[in-house]
């Protein structure tokens, strides 16, 4: 019998051997994930925006910033509920049917509201705790003067409240046969 996926929440997987409720296991996939996807709406349209991105453990929420106007800035004003995915791809799977082709992956849903950060303060706050993801190696005051509230006119911070989330896996033993990775050549 088919499901009706209209009356079942936003988390619902219809792949329960893939789910992750394991909230360490998701809240470490969206601290170690480089980019992230937005996805906003249109009217009905619905609106994919690829982002750096950081994971504020204790706001639970991600923090984006992109530009101070655009379609990101004007879905988010008229329609505040987003969804948010990271995915890493891991090995590919042959088979001996194409039907059977699978691959390993793994990834994170978030579903929440956004909004614009106002506060200077909160703003500063995930500017900075975006370089220091993406640049940890830096510090700020020594390697580069740290955001200054002039260029904060300049771009938009986002912040994506957390609702909830769903994290999803597959993984297969390590002998399996065949097993490769995307952009090589098995047994080259």
């Amino acid at each position: 019998m088919t499901k009706d996926y209209t009356t079942l929440p936003a988390t619902h997987m219809r792949r329960n051997d893939r789910a992750v409720i394991d909230e360490a296991w998701i809240r470490a996939m969206l601290h170690g994930a480089a980019v992230g996807t937005l996805a906003t709406a249109h009217n009905d349209q619905p609106f994919l925006n690829s982002n750096l991105f950081v994971y504020d453990e204790a706001a639970h929420a991600i923090y984006i910033h992109t530009a101070a106007t655009g379609r990101t800035r004007s879905n988010i004003a008229h329609n505040p509920l987003v969804c948010f995915t990271v995915f890493e791809m891991g090995r590919l799977l042959p088979a001996s049917v194409a039907l059977e082709f699978s691959v390993e992956y793994s990834s994170v849903v978030v579903f929440g509201r956004s909004a614009i950060v106002e506060d200077e303060k909160e703003a500063t706050h995930a500017l900075q705790h975006l370089l220091d993801k993406y640049a940890p190696h830096l510090t700020a005051g020594e390697d580069y003067r740290p955001p200054v509230p002039e260029e904060l006119k300049r771009t938009a911070v986002f912040k994506i409240t957390i609702d909830d989330w769903i994290g999803k896996r597959k993984v297969v033993a390590a002998d399996f046969p065949g097993a490769f990775g995307y952009g090589t050549t098995p047994g080259a």
